[in-house]
């Protein structure tokens, strides 16, 4: 009776299930284990993302020919593209694919764009004659060609890190049970840990591979983000066996929009005294049912109407 009672304990409570749908045991899945993969991964994508987006006003201009001012707006455009495709990546992996399969699909959509971008700064087809004064007004400017293929795989990219960017951390976070109190702290130490990678990966490219792009060349400077793109994906891939997944939970806008319409219709309803009554079911039914249950806060007390 013992062993089937630590049997049961060992699965997760948070409705985490392996690809095929079967219910997992934190023993064999998640937890550091998992995370390890997650946060490697981190490391090397940083490093390629701000491998080319830390020099690229400087490519457009001494390499692409473009004025700063032109320039300067398109890295504006380019950059606001990357921030507000996770959105969409987000709304797909939540709504229909699952965070998984997004993150892949999109990894590989990135990839083919880091791709295309180190083809197009090191084919003599697809970018302009070096230039020693580039400066000067005298340099000869990109073509129409070379230009889309730049811009086309810079916006290729963009559409990968859609994807990949608002998934992998909530898949981090997957690998930890909010019902289990110990994977509960862990799962704090793994944002820790997360940011940690961040920022490692972003200084490793803004130091190193800026400088291997301004005075070593740009074929290697665009070669090695590439490179350490595709080890990341290498690196996630060989932690599947190790990974918790969620199911889809349908969009996220629609759920959003019932909490606005009952705090709406509810607006002069007088406040419970004991917090317990603002839930439908208590903490048991919760965790019986397989459901994350937010804890009320009185953060947002003075709002009320």
């Amino acid at each position: 009776m013992a062993v089937e009672q630590g049997l049961a304990d060992d699965y997760t409570q948070d409705g985490t299930v392996d690809l095929k749908g079967n219910p997992v045991r934190r023993s064999q899945r998640g937890g550091w284990r998992a995370c390890s993969f997650v946060v490697v991964y981190e490391v090397f994508e940083r490093m390629a993302f701000y491998g080319i987006s830390s020099n690229l006003l400087i490519y457009l201009t001494t390499r692409l020919g473009q004025g700063t001012v032109t320039a300067s707006n398109n890295v504006t455009n380019w950059v606001g593209a990357v921030w507000m495709t996770p959105i969409l990546g987000a709304y797909v992996a939540d709504a229909y694919l699952g965070r998984f399969w997004t993150f892949i699909i999109a990894s590989i959509i990135y990839l083919s764009g880091m791709s295309l971008l180190t083809m197009a700064v090191s084919l003599p087809t697809l970018r302009p004659p070096s230039c020693d004064q580039p400066n000067s007004g005298h340099c000869q400017k990109a073509s129409t060609l070379q230009l889309a293929v730049y811009f086309g795989a810079l916006y290729i990219l963009a559409v990968g890190t859609g994807g990949t960017k608002p998934n992998i951390s909530t898949i981090g976070a997957d690998q930890f049970d909010d019902f289990h109190p110990k994977e509960k702290k862990q799962k704090l130490s793994f944002f820790n840990w997360w940011m940690f990678s961040i920022f490692f990966g972003t200084l490793f490219a803004n130091i190193i591979l800026v400088y291997i792009q301004d005075n070593i060349g740009w074929t290697l400077g665009y070669g090695l983000p590439t490179i350490g793109l595709a080890v990341s994906i290498g690196i996630f891939v060989v932690g599947i066996p190790f990974y918790r997944h969620k199911v889809p939970a349908g969009s996220p806008f629609t759920r959003m929009a019932k909490v606005i319409v009952a705090a709406i219709n509810n607006r002069k309803l007088p406040l419970p005294r004991d917090a317990k009554e603002l839930y439908e079911w208590n903490f048991e039914e919760y965790t019986k049912k397989k459901k994350f249950r937010m804890e009320a806060t009185p953060t947002l007390r003075y709002v009320r109407m």
